[in-house]
């Protein structure tokens, strides 16, 4: 071998050693670029998804926590490239985790169901809701939390891990609400009457939808009233105002035609008039 085929080796030789050390981190820096480009991609997606779920502020709170999340996942897996040793960082990271998580649970419950409503939205602001036995209309759904506003005018604050695991009914999500009463009227009273009068009064009533049809009936004969049973249908939005209307109307026009509501009776025998009696007799 010649001394020009000795430095032709040679210089192989340390092209392939420079490569074998630069390749780690030209790798190293295709993964940190493409996770840029994905933190970026993934952004943008989310802000379309849920610029219609999430206010600005939490919106943009979210995406950062996404962008910054994803570049560092990158980041940790491109340090063994660089031949730093992530071992002691991922168990101090999880003996942190464990901890923090112990000492949080409930904090990241509520925090993980505030994401879960948002993004399922099964009640919005403004929606007339019960919650843990709790009646109002949704003034703020946080991350955390959940804020009411009950019929009292009383803002009530509801964490999120109770509402998502909780009952949610959704009063005002249909377009219409029944309204439902049971009326007694004494047995000497028309039956058949009554229920016309009460047909005639929601037939007029301006909010009481003609479907689902109203309907009056005999539901018992109590014992001491015959019940009728009314069922009509009226706009979500005017159903309480509905209700107290057609209810008071339904109280004076049956009293108008001499139909009232009976007042229970009892026979209460005493023992000296039981005994005063038996003497008699």
């Amino acid at each position: 071998m010649n001394l020009d085929e000795i430095f032709d080796t040679l210089i192989k030789a340390i092209v392939v050693i420079e490569a074998d050390r630069i390749f780690p981190y030209i790798l190293a820096l295709i993964i940190l670029i493409f996770s840029i480009i994905l933190a970026k991609g993934f952004s943008v997606f989310l802000r379309r998804s849920l610029r219609d779920r999430f206010d600005k502020d939490r919106l943009g709170i979210l995406l950062k926590g996404s962008y910054y999340g994803i570049i560092i996942i990158a980041v940790i897996l491109a340090l063994p490239l660089l031949g730093i040793n992530t071992s002691g960082l991922l168990v101090a990271g999880g003996v942190t985790g464990i901890v923090i998580g112990f000492a949080s649970q409930s904090i990241v419950g509520n925090l993980i169901s505030g994401l879960f409503i948002m993004a399922e939205r099964p009640i919005k602001i403004g929606s007339q809701v019960e919650i843990d036995n709790v009646r109002g209309f949704v003034e703020d759904i946080g991350v955390m939390s959940t804020i009411l506003r009950n019929y009292d005018g009383l803002f009530i604050r509801i964490p999120n891990e109770k509402v998502f695991t909780n009952k949610i009914i959704n009063i005002s999500a249909n377009i219409a609400r029944r309204i439902e009463y049971t009326i007694g009227i004494r047995y000497t009273d028309d039956a058949e009457k009554a229920i016309k009068i009460i047909g005639d009064l929601i037939e007029d009533h301006p909010f009481v939808l003609k479907k689902p049809t109203p309907d009056v009936y005999v539901n018992n004969l109590g014992e001491n009233a015959v019940e009728l049973i009314v069922k009509a249908w009226a706009p979500a939005s005017q159903w309480y105002t509905t209700k107290k209307e057609l209810l008071w109307k339904i109280k004076t026009n049956l009293e108008k035609e001499n139909i009232h509501v009976p007042f229970p009776q009892r026979v209460v025998w005493f023992a000296n008039e039981k005994s005063d009696n038996n003497k008699l007799n």
